[in-house]
């Protein structure tokens, strides 16, 4: 099989688009048995531990403010979630996952952890913990921050 590339067989770019896509595909259709999205899943992890406004909350999935509201109606009217009022800001709202959303969320973890195990079996296990380690590097250092005007750090 051909690798599926519009450039080289080295485009950084499209390879992590294919792979992101592929998986993001398959997590969803996972967790559709479950009556939940990725988006949810993300914002139901997030909020796990407790303490989160919506507007956090928002910034730690990706999710814009009109967005993260449909989300979170979404989860309320399931039962998985809440919205209650911050004891240090009247204005803000503090995201709580419910007992039915706790269970939910540890059915999500585990597709997720077979998807992740079945992905990385595709790998020898001496490759697996290097291209995790190299992947969490870029992720936490040089793509550590979405900007739409050039690379991290670079100024608009």
């Amino acid at each position: 099989m051909t690798i599926p590339s519009p450039g080289r067989p080295s485009d950084l770019m499209f390879l992590l688009s294919w792979a992101s896509h592929a998986l993001r595909a398959e997590h969803a259709v996972g967790l559709a048995e479950l009556g939940i999205t990725p988006r949810d899943h993300c914002v139901l992890a997030r909020a796990r531990a407790g303490g989160l406004t919506q507007r956090q909350l928002g910034e730690l999935c990706g999710v814009d403010k009109t967005t993260m509201v449909v989300t979170l109606d979404h989860l309320e009217a399931a039962g998985l979630a809440r919205r209650v009022p911050s004891p240090t800001d009247r204005r803000a709202r503090l995201v709580e996952v419910t007992a039915q959303g706790e269970q939910v969320l540890d059915q999500a973890q585990e597709i997720a952890a077979g998807l992740e195990q079945d992905v990385l079996a595709a790998l020898p296990d001496s490759e697996r913990e290097v291209f995790l380690s190299a992947v969490q590097r870029l992720v936490g250092g040089r793509l550590s921050r979405v900007n739409a005007c050039g690379p991290a750090g670079s100024v608009c």
